[in-house]
Protein backbone atom coordinates (compact mmCIF):
# COMPACT_ATOMS: atom_id res chain seq x y z
CA UNK A 1 0.00 0.00 0.00
CA UNK A 2 1.15 3.02 -1.25
CA UNK A 3 1.73 6.39 1.15
CA UNK A 4 -0.04 9.60 1.00
CA UNK A 5 3.47 10.76 0.82
CA UNK A 6 4.04 8.76 -2.24
CA UNK A 7 0.96 9.58 -4.34
CA UNK A 8 1.49 13.01 -4.21
CA UNK A 9 5.13 12.78 -5.26
CA UNK A 10 3.63 10.79 -7.98
CA UNK A 11 0.99 13.55 -8.92
CA UNK A 12 3.54 16.11 -8.23
CA UNK A 13 6.38 14.32 -10.68
CA UNK A 14 3.38 13.97 -13.38
CA UNK A 15 2.46 17.06 -13.40
CA UNK A 16 6.44 18.26 -13.26
CA UNK A 17 6.76 16.49 -15.91
CA UNK A 18 5.04 18.66 -18.30
CA UNK A 19 5.01 22.14 -17.01
CA UNK A 20 8.35 23.39 -15.55
CA UNK A 21 8.72 24.54 -11.94
CA UNK A 22 10.64 25.90 -9.99
CA UNK A 23 12.19 24.34 -6.89
CA UNK A 24 9.71 26.37 -4.42
CA UNK A 25 6.62 25.90 -6.82
CA UNK A 26 7.31 22.34 -6.63
CA UNK A 27 7.47 22.37 -2.58
CA UNK A 28 4.61 24.37 -2.40
CA UNK A 29 2.76 21.96 -4.56
CA UNK A 30 3.62 19.02 -3.18
CA UNK A 31 2.43 20.60 0.30
CA UNK A 32 -0.38 21.49 -0.96
CA UNK A 33 -1.07 17.79 -2.98
CA UNK A 34 -0.14 15.56 0.62
CA UNK A 35 -2.24 18.15 2.62
CA UNK A 36 -5.46 17.67 0.51
CA UNK A 37 -4.71 13.80 0.27
CA UNK A 38 -4.50 13.90 4.11
CA UNK A 39 -7.63 15.90 4.75
CA UNK A 40 -9.51 13.40 2.26
CA UNK A 41 -8.35 10.04 4.42
CA UNK A 42 -9.49 11.99 7.22
CA UNK A 43 -12.91 12.31 5.39
CA UNK A 44 -12.63 16.29 5.55
CA UNK A 45 -13.91 18.53 2.84
CA UNK A 46 -10.77 20.31 0.91
CA UNK A 47 -11.35 23.76 0.26
CA UNK A 48 -10.32 25.01 -2.88
CA UNK A 49 -9.10 28.00 -4.30
CA UNK A 50 -11.22 29.10 -7.66
CA UNK A 51 -10.87 32.41 -7.44
CA UNK A 52 -8.80 34.02 -10.68
CA UNK A 53 -6.18 36.69 -9.77
CA UNK A 54 -7.14 40.35 -10.16
CA UNK A 55 -3.96 41.50 -11.43
CA UNK A 56 -3.06 40.42 -14.61
CA UNK A 57 0.11 38.87 -14.73
CA UNK A 58 1.25 40.79 -18.36
CA UNK A 59 -0.15 44.40 -18.99
CA UNK A 60 -2.60 45.24 -21.55
CA UNK A 61 0.43 47.05 -23.61
CA UNK A 62 2.94 44.85 -23.04
CA UNK A 63 -0.02 41.79 -24.00
CA UNK A 64 -0.32 42.84 -27.37
CA UNK A 65 2.94 42.57 -29.71
CA UNK A 66 3.34 42.44 -32.55
CA UNK A 67 4.86 38.61 -33.32
CA UNK A 68 2.89 37.22 -29.52
CA UNK A 69 -0.16 38.26 -28.00
CA UNK A 70 0.20 37.44 -24.47
CA UNK A 71 -1.96 35.68 -21.73
CA UNK A 72 -2.82 38.70 -18.98
CA UNK A 73 -3.94 35.25 -16.90
CA UNK A 74 -0.39 33.51 -16.67
CA UNK A 75 1.74 35.54 -19.32
CA UNK A 76 2.77 33.02 -21.68
CA UNK A 77 2.61 34.08 -25.39
CA UNK A 78 0.91 32.56 -28.37
CA UNK A 79 0.24 33.64 -32.13
CA UNK A 80 -3.68 33.57 -31.10
CA UNK A 81 -5.25 33.51 -27.77
CA UNK A 82 -8.46 31.60 -28.04
CA UNK A 83 -7.44 28.11 -27.85
CA UNK A 84 -5.26 28.60 -24.93
CA UNK A 85 -8.05 30.21 -23.24
CA UNK A 86 -10.73 27.62 -23.54
CA UNK A 87 -8.18 24.52 -22.76
CA UNK A 88 -5.57 26.31 -20.14
CA UNK A 89 -8.59 28.52 -18.31
CA UNK A 90 -11.70 27.11 -19.39
CA UNK A 91 -12.97 30.66 -20.54
CA UNK A 92 -13.87 31.88 -24.11
CA UNK A 93 -12.76 34.89 -25.63
CA UNK A 94 -15.77 37.59 -24.29
CA UNK A 95 -15.34 36.52 -20.81
CA UNK A 96 -11.40 37.25 -21.06
CA UNK A 97 -12.31 40.19 -22.38
CA UNK A 98 -14.62 41.04 -19.99
CA UNK A 99 -12.56 40.64 -17.11
CA UNK A 100 -9.68 42.48 -18.38
CA UNK A 101 -11.71 45.23 -19.72
CA UNK A 102 -10.18 44.75 -23.08
CA UNK A 103 -12.32 46.54 -26.10
CA UNK A 104 -14.04 44.10 -29.11
CA UNK A 105 -12.01 45.97 -31.30
CA UNK A 106 -8.95 44.78 -30.27
CA UNK A 107 -7.97 41.60 -32.11
CA UNK A 108 -6.65 38.42 -30.05
CA UNK A 109 -3.95 37.33 -32.01
CA UNK A 110 -0.67 38.62 -33.07
CA UNK A 111 -0.57 41.40 -35.64
CA UNK A 112 2.37 39.55 -37.31
CA UNK A 113 -0.32 36.52 -37.61
CA UNK A 114 -2.89 38.25 -38.28
CA UNK A 115 -1.20 40.19 -41.14
CA UNK A 116 0.31 37.03 -42.74
CA UNK A 117 -2.99 35.77 -42.94
CA UNK A 118 -4.65 38.36 -44.32
CA UNK A 119 -1.62 38.41 -47.24
CA UNK A 120 -2.71 34.03 -47.73
CA UNK A 121 -6.27 34.89 -48.21
CA UNK A 122 -5.20 37.72 -50.90
CA UNK A 123 -2.72 35.38 -52.51
CA UNK A 124 -5.59 32.89 -53.31
CA UNK A 125 -7.88 35.29 -54.16
CA UNK A 126 -10.95 33.99 -51.90
CA UNK A 127 -13.28 36.86 -51.93
CA UNK A 128 -12.84 36.66 -55.58
CA UNK A 129 -13.58 33.10 -55.05
CA UNK A 130 -16.33 33.88 -52.29
CA UNK A 131 -18.03 35.88 -54.96
CA UNK A 132 -18.01 33.53 -57.81
CA UNK A 133 -19.24 30.91 -55.91
CA UNK A 134 -22.43 33.24 -54.37
CA UNK A 135 -22.94 34.40 -58.18
CA UNK A 136 -23.26 30.96 -59.30
CA UNK A 137 -25.78 29.47 -56.32
CA UNK A 138 -27.52 32.98 -57.03
CA UNK A 139 -27.93 31.54 -60.59
CA UNK A 140 -29.44 28.23 -59.71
Amino acid sequence: MTTIMEMAADIIAAHASTTPMSKEELIAELNEVHSALSALEKGETIETETTIEETPAVSRKKAFGKDKIYCMICGKGFKTLSRHLKTAHEMTASEYRKQFDIPRSQSLASKNYSESRRQMAFDRDLAGNLARARAEKKQK
